[in-house]
């Protein structure tokens, strides 16, 4: 006959109980259990859990168990619907507020709104030749000294310029309109303009 170790007589010893094993596994299994304790032990607990749990009188519910037990079940199963809840919640009133900010910048955001403030502080006309370089976002008048050779400068019309997402520099707008607002004071139409004022 073949030696059989404890692991192997445990896996087996619920079908030993039960008598569902073949003669030559079970004379085996009888052989190991009677010459080790600890199989002898394992063997008698089982047994001692089995005739435990198989004895309907062992247990003796109280009155109103059944009714406590499924009120117990029932409060342990409504914490989660709960919790679910207060997230679906949150969840739509995230989405509310996203919708909300979303419409709010649809309905207000014009074409003029989308530009920066340097970009809306005067009009240049599109057709004006000004120089951009590619050290910055910034477009230039041909005369501003604050450009290098260094930035390769070159030259489109402010048009185009706005167009790439260039702005029109501070200085250089000022300068523009200073000197265009002194050709429109060196003009007789806007001379007599001022004097009637």
């Amino acid at each position: 006959m073949a030696v059989m170790h404890c692991e192997q007589v445990w896996e087996q010893i619920s079908d030993y109980i039960d008598g569902e094993l073949d003669a030559g596994l079970r004379g085996t299994l009888d052989e190991h259990i009677q010459g080790c304790p600890r199989c002898t032990s394992v063997l008698q607990g089982t047994r001692n859990v089995l005739a435990l749990y198989g004895d309907e009188r062992l247990f003796k519910v109280p009155t109103g168990y059944s009714w406590r037990m499924r009120r117990r079940i029932a409060s342990d199963t409504q914490a989660p619907r709960r919790v679910v809840i207060g997230w679906l919640v949150a969840t739509a009133a995230v989405a509310l507020a996203t919708a909300s900010v979303a419409l709010a910048d649809r309905l207000g955001n014009t074409k003029e709104s989308s530009k920066s403030v340097m970009a809306r502080l005067g009009h240049v006309p599109g057709n004006l030749e000004v120089v951009v370089t590619d050290h910055a976002k910034l477009f230039h008048i041909k005369e501003c000294p604050f450009v290098r050779e260094t930035d390769h400068p070159h030259t489109v019309t402010a048009a185009e310029a706005e167009s790439q997402g260039y702005v029109p520099c501070v200085r250089c707008l000022g300068q523009y309109v200073g000197e265009l607002a002194a050709r429109l004071v060196n003009r007789k139409a806007f001379a007599g303009f001022l004097a009637t004022r």
